[in-house]
C-alpha cells in the first residue's frame, strides 16, 4: 500500500468541500480557493527532514509560480502555532493550512493507511493538486519527490 494513486479526487473535479485554517487562524475552505490558480501540496509534518526539503524546494521556486498566477499552499495536520514557527524558521513565503481535524485531507482522500519503513501506519499521502481559477482540479501529482518537487509541478503544468 503506497501513497501512489490514492485519493477521492480526479482531474476535472471541483475542489471538494472542506474547512481548515491557515497559519494565522484565518478560515480556508473550498470556496476561498476559487478565483485564483492554486498549487496545494499535502505533506506529513513541519520540520521533518523530507517535508522540510519539499517546503524549501517549493519556496525556492515561489516567485516562478506566483509570476505564472498561482497561489501556493502547504497542507499538514500541524496546528497554526507549529506552522508559524516552520514558516519563520525557513522563510516560507506561502501559507500553510492547518488541517488539524483532517477535513481537507479526508475530503481529497489523501489521509489513511500506508506503508512507512516496512510498517503499516496511518498518515498523509504526499500529493499535490493544481487547480484553475474556477476551483477545478487540473493536475494531480501522487509520487512526489521532495527535493525535486518544483520540477514535478513545472512538468505537470507544462512550464
Amino acid at each position: 500500500m503506497s501513497d501512489s494513486k490514492k485519493g477521492n479526487v480526479s482531474i476535472g473535479d471541483p475542489i471538494p468541500p472542506f474547512n481548515a485554517t491557515d497559519e494565522n487562524g484565518n478560515p480556508v475552505n473550498n470556496e476561498s480557493l476559487r478565483g485564483k490558480k492554486n498549487i496545494i501540496f499535502f505533506y506529513g509534518q513541519d520540520d521533518s527532514p523530507t517535508c522540510t526539503k519539499e517546503a524549501c524546494n517549493v519556496r525556492d521556486n515561489y516567485k516562478f509560480f506566483t509570476n505564472k498566477g498561482f497561489n501556493i499552499y502547504g497542507v499538514s495536520k500541524d496546528n497554526e502555532k507549529k506552522h508559524k514557527k516552520f514558516i519563520d524558521k525557513y522563510d516560507l513565503p506561502y501559507s500553510l493550512i492547518a488541517d488539524t481535524e483532517l477535513s481537507m485531507m479526508n475530503a481529497f482522500g489523501f489521509y489513511g493507511p500506508k506503508i512507512f519503513m516496512g510498517k503499516e501506519v496511518t498518515g498523509v499521502y504526499r500529493s499535490t493538486v493544481i487547480t484553475d481559477e474556477n476551483g477545478i482540479i487540473s493536475h494531480i501529482i501522487y509520487d512526489v519527490v521532495s527535493a525535486n518537487h518544483s520540477e514535478q509541478i513545472k512538468e505537470a503544468i507544462g512550464l
